[in-house]
This record gives C-alpha cells, structure tokens and sequence, in this order.
C-alpha cells in the first residue's frame, strides 16, 4: 500500500501525515485530501475584511473555490489576486440592503452559486452611548445583523435545490461581554448569534447548516485601535488561558471544521475561539 499523502495545514507549520478522518486540516496540495472532505467543486462566498480574508484563503487553499466580497475595490483584487486561480472578487456593500440583490447574482458568475457563505463583515463605530447617532446605529445592525439574513435569503434556493449549504456567520466575544463604547456592535453581534440559531432550526431541513464563530481579540482593522495601545492589548492576553491574543490563521481551523462534512451533524452553534477569555 503506497505511503499516505503529506500535507502541512497551517502554511509554515510542521508537515503531518495526512488522515481521511481529519482533512480538514490539509492543504489543497493534497488531491486525496481534498477529495475526501469534499472541498473540490465547492463555491465559498466571503464577505467582510481581516478576519474574512483568513477564513477565505483557509477555504481555498482547501480547494473551494473562493467569492470575495468587501466595499474597497483595490483592497479586494490584492485579495483576490494573491489568492491565484478559483478566486473572485465582488465588489459591494452589504449594509446597502437595496444592493443585495444585485451582489448576490454577481457572486453566483464567476462559479456558480455558493454552497458556502461566510458573512465575517464588521464594523464598530466606537461612540458613547451618548453621542451614537440614528445612522450609526442603523448601518452598523444593518452590516452585522440584516445583512446576514437578508443575503442568504437570496442564496438559498440554489443551497436548496442541491440539498447542501454552510452558513458561518462571525459574531463576537460581546455575545456575552459588554464592552465600552460598543452598544450597537455589541447588540448586532448577540443578535447574530440568536440568528444564527434562528437559520439552523428554519434550514436545518434543506441540509443546510448554519454556525458561528465567536472569536477573541485579534489583529484586526475593526481592533486596531486596541492594538494600538500596548498596555491594553497585553491586559487582554493575560486574561486568557493560553497568554497570547489570537492569530489570524486561529480561526481558519475553526472555520474549516464548521464549513466541511466533518460538521454534519452541527448546527445552531456558536464556537468561541478566543484562548479561553470567557471562560475565565
């Protein structure tokens, strides 16, 4: 019997032998791998910025094929091109509810409909409660909250027709602690969480699985301003169990177990990834 394939999953760490049980966690380089988790011919619709850029190479380098979508044009074709073959990008905004339509049937050209779609947008505006205006209220709910509702509304019937779709929505450690100057984001973000229980128990009987990540404190656009101040961003660390905040590529393993076949039987979940924060 001929030697099993090696793969190596993240880029840069040590190779592993890989196992049919847990592919998961290789690479696209791997064929046996990804045909075994059923990543091959699979269409990944990724919305959103820093976050949403880990998740989607992750996705791709599994062997989906990979929809980007962001506001920045020049942004989004870096992405996509350092991203190589089976990547697109899709320019929109989806805190533009009366957009949607038309970004939902642009993501569908360059692939096909999307079997996947990761709704990682975000934004935190960072007011006091007493200076939080009606627009900033609305766009930050209608980003993080509608939007994911109102986007896979329109992607559902292919997900539906094929009997196979993954929903993984991005909510946030404010699902369940109040930070300071955050109550629209920390509002959307609870809020996600509830949706996305909401989706699992409508969907759920399409064979379309709906989860989300909680993630912790990374290196983000939305949490440069607390990285930017160091003090703040070591107290962070400290209250988690492992000492560190979190790398980009600690959500990718996430993101991959609950977007794959290895996930069938979870849905309504919310996953945190966040060193052990909350439970401290």
């Amino acid at each position: 019997m001929p030697a099993p394939p090696i793969c190596a999953w993240p880029n840069g760490s040590r190779a592993t032998t890989c196992r049919s049980a847990r592919p998961w966690r290789c690479k696209a380089a791997c064929p046996a791998c990804s045909t075994a988790s059923g990543w091959r011919g699979r269409v990944a619709l990724v919305t959103g910025g820093s976050s949403g850029l880990a998740i989607a190479r992750a996705l791709h380098e599994a062997g989906a094929a990979v929809v980007l979508s962001a506001r920045r044009e020049a942004a989004l074709a870096e992405a996509v091109a350092a991203l190589g073959s089976r990547a697109a990008a899709c320019v929109g905004d989806v805190a533009d509810r009366a957009a949607l339509t038309a970004l939902a049937d642009r993501a569908a050209k360059p692939f096909g409909p999307p079997d996947i779609v990761v709704h990682a947008a975000g934004l935190n505006a960072r007011q006091p409660w007493e200076v939080v205006t009606d627009a900033a209220w609305d766009v930050q709910i209608e980003a993080m909250l509608a939007a994911p509702f109102f986007l896979l509304r329109l992607l559902l019937p292919a997900m539906r027709e094929r009997g196979w779709g993954r929903v993984l929505n991005i909510t946030s450690l404010q699902l369940v602690r109040a930070m300071p100057d955050s109550i629209p984001y920390g509002a959307a973000k609870g809020g996600v969480a509830q949706l996305t229980r909401a989706m699992a128990e409508a969907w759920g009987r399409f064979g379309i699985a709906c989860n989300a990540i909680a993630p912790g404190f990374f290196p983000t656009g939305l949490t440069a301003p607390v990285f930017a101040d160091t003090a703040r961003a070591e107290r962070l660390a400290v209250q988690t169990f492992l000492g560190r905040n979190g790398r980009l590529e600690d959500l990718q393993g996430a993101a991959l177990f609950l977007c794959s076949p290895a996930a069938d039987y979870m849905t309504g979940q919310v996953l945190f990834v966040d060193g052990g924060f909350t439970a401290k």
